[in-house]
């Protein structure tokens, strides 16, 4: 198998470019490097093509390894013919190699074995050759052994139909006919183990779908509520296609001693060996292709969510809501520095209201408070109209923004949050971490294992070495994008840097805390563990604020500062207008591209970035990003009515829909139908996390807390 060629048909991009991306994986180059400094080698393809690339590249590579395994295997037995071996190399699935080597793997004891050991396997080649001219129990007779335990007739003729069974049963071709045939035809059907018990699956207590139309979302809620054991789910093939289809291919006379026997042959096969694996194969088939679906929008979702937009420059209160033990606060500067922490108990049981105001309005004076960040977990309702009632009160300029709290407890008691607030309980920690979040979301939503932000469907059901991994991607994708502070940033946000690891972001922390700041990027090849390949990965997504070198503010990699320099001389721009906001109009000046890149030395698309880069240092990409929704006054859910058209904050998207937070503590509804007038496949054509939208109540339901929205305005 040519695997360049496979991933170059696979991704629709230049037979080149794939071969050029498969060289830099193999050297050891992380995918952000690769985006971001290797576009003349891969013709520009992004960080998602890549991601695509390399996993497809692990998938091919085992492939290939699989077959050499299948195809020693067969060898050793003395069973590999030039046919069989050309078509397990020709094979492009595991599922194809697995077919074709079924009838040589190794098997537990099964009843067609044992009929071999009794000696019945040619009295198996009789009735296959369909030419007997007697009844096939006389034929029989002659393999009745007391020895072997072939005790009548009956016995040897039912040894013989296993081994038949089994053949047709190894068959890879009849195999990938039945696959296919049931996945075109065959249905997915549920029902309740106890229809009177009330669950959230009711509506697969009577259910059926076709194979091809069963949606990734019900595949997986059907998989929970069979693992909950509410549900029972089958397959349901077409049978009498699949029967009728065995049995023509089979069959090839008609014979009166031999067909009414195979006809119950190819029945037995294929319900007892085929059809049980074969459903087995696509249900795990529709479960793989769902969960790929749903780390998919979940990784999707995780982007927008680390790429929201900081607010800077503001000191922000954290307020961690709670009933019983209280309201956690923690003030935080405009650096994320935690200033001050108390405890406030103006929710029940306790309900001080008028002491927890009393202490609102001293620490907003005290620390000049502008924007207060609310978590959204249990007390947020009751909080919330405090600090709506409290904003009335006071002359100061204060704003509050409801924050999705997902994985701030997870944090606050992690060994992190320990080590970075040892002097905190868990509850202070868990305000710190809110207020943070808002002040800058990538650098702190990096402390909390992704599984745990609450912006996926399922996650705990699916394969979590899968959804770790291509979570992991998306993060470290995030963190090369924006770049980090190398004087300020966390070993938590450090260690998603390309090239550097875990131990290496301790060890640049512990540098920084020994030697104090970093004056330059070449300092870092001074870090314990950190080598020139390692430097090479990581320096250019390090920034370095009032260093030495103005070029390590931006993210111009220190393999290009030579043209870099001698491209602001050329056009007569001094290097240290870089530190006083870039070099406004840069590329205005810049004639021919391709001219000046081969007298700088450069790759053109290189040239450009460097260009871009300079023009205004150290940008931002969240910058383009939609602002969190800074409210001043609460709305209650009894308060919606039909009609009413609100702002809202999309928090989650899912197969199905979208849920948004329009400031009355319970996410609403827009279902995939109401979210625009032309087709979409899914509701990522339209929305995502984080995305400012316009909706209008379509329906309130108080009972069940439910409010159903519509974008169509």
């Amino acid at each position: 198998m040519d695997i360049i060629k496979v991933l170059q048909q696979e991704l629709q991009i230049g037979y080149k470019q794939a071969e050029a991306a498969v060289a830099l994986i193999d050297e050891g180059n992380t995918i952000p490097f690769i985006a971001r400094y290797r576009k003349e080698a891969t013709g520009a393809l992004d960080d998602q093509v890549l991601r695509n690339l390399d996993e497809r590249l692990r998938y091919l590579r085992n492939l290939e390894e699989k077959k050499e395994q299948v195809l020693g295997s067969i060898r050793e037995q003395e069973k590999l013919t030039p046919e069989l071996e050309a078509q397990i190399r020709a094979a492009a699935t595991m599922v194809a190699v697995d077919d074709l080597y079924r009838p040589y793997r190794p098997k537990r004891r099964t009843r067609a074995m044992i009929a071999k050991e009794r000696g019945l396997e040619p009295l198996a080649d009789l009735i296959s050759l369909q030419m007997v001219k007697e009844p096939v129990e006389k034929l029989a007779e002659a393999y009745i052994s007391q020895e072997k335990e072939v005790l009548t007739a009956q016995d040897a003729v039912n040894g013989a139909k296993d081994i038949l069974a089994e053949r047709i049963s190894d068959r890879a071709d009849y195999r990938t006919y039945i696959r296919r045939t049931t996945m075109d035809q065959g249905s997915v059907c549920s029902a309740a183990r106890d229809e009177k018990q009330e669950s959230v699956y009711e509506m697969y207590y009577h259910y059926e779908e076709t194979v091809k139309r069963c949606a990734g979302h019900r595949v997986l809620a059907l998989n929970r509520g069979e693992k909950e054991k509410l549900l029972t789910v089958k397959l349901a093939a077409p049978e009498e296609t699949v029967l009728s289809y065995l049995e023509k291919q089979v069959i090839q006379k008609d014979n009166p001693y031999t067909t009414p026997l195979l006809r119950e042959v190819v029945a037995d096969s294929y319900e007892r060996l085929i059809a049980p694996a074969i459903e087995r194969e696509i249900r795990n088939d529709l479960t793989e292709k769902a969960e790929a679906g749903a780390i998919k929008v979940f990784g999707k979702n995780l982007e927008q969510l680390l790429m929201q937009p900081p607010i800077a420059g503001r000191v922000v209160l954290g307020w961690d809501p709670a009933f019983r033990t209280g309201c956690k606060l923690a003030v935080v500067d405009d650096t994320g520095k935690v200033l001050d922490t108390t405890v406030i108990y103006p929710t029940a049981p306790q309900n001080k209201v008028e002491e927890a105001k009393t202490v609102l309005k001293k620490l907003i004076r005290k620390y000049h408070i502008s924007l207060i960040s609310v978590g959204n977990g249990t007390a947020s309702r009751e909080s919330e109209q405090i600090i709506v009632d409290l904003l009335k009160e006071i002359p100061d300029q204060v704003q509050y923004v409801i924050v999705n709290e997902a994985g701030a407890s997870v944090y606050s008691a992690s060994k992190l949050a320990t080590e970075e607030f040892p002097q905190f309980d868990v509850g202070q920690r868990s305000a710190a971490s809110i207020a943070r979040r808002l002040q800058d979301p990538l650098a702190e939503l990096v402390k909390i294992d992704p599984k745990s932000i609450g912006v996926g469907q399922y996650q705990h059901d699916m394969n979590q070495k899968n959804l770790s991994e291509a979570l992991q991607g998306v993060v470290e994708d995030c963190v090369n994008k924006v770049g980090v502070d190398l004087n300020t940033a966390s070993a938590s946000l450090l260690e998603y840097v390309s090239g550097i690891t875990k131990t290496v972001a301790r060890n640049i922390v512990a540098y920084r805390e020994e030697n104090g700041a970093f004056a330059d990027r070449k300092e870092l090849l001074k870090v314990a563990k950190l080598g020139p390949k390692a430097f090479e990965q990581c320096a250019g997504f390090m920034r370095i604020t009032g260093g030495k070198n103005p070029l390590d503010g931006t993210s111009v990699h220190p393999e290009s500062y030579k043209a870099a320099t001698a491209l602001l001389e050329r056009l007569g721009c001094p290097l240290d207008s870089l530190s006083k906001g870039g070099v406004a109009g840069l590329g205005k000046k810049v004639t021919d591209y391709k001219k000046l890149a081969a007298e700088l030395e450069v790759g053109e698309m290189t040239l450009r970035d460097i260009v871009k880069e300079l023009e205004k240092p150290g940008r931002d990409p969240r910058e383009e990003m939609p602002r969190p929704i800074l409210r001043t006054d609460v709305l209650e859910m009894k308060d919606l009515t039909p009609g009413m058209i609100l702002k809202g904050t999309v928090r989650n998207v899912i197969d199905f829909g979208a849920f948004v937070d329009i400031g009355v503590h319970q996410d609403g509804l827009v279902h995939i139908s109401q979210m625009t007038d032309r087709y979409i496949k899914h509701p990522m054509e339209v929305v995502s996390v984080g995305d400012i939208v316009e909706v209008k109540v379509l329906n309130v339901d108080l009972g069940k807390k439910r409010i159903s929205l519509t974008m169509k305005v």
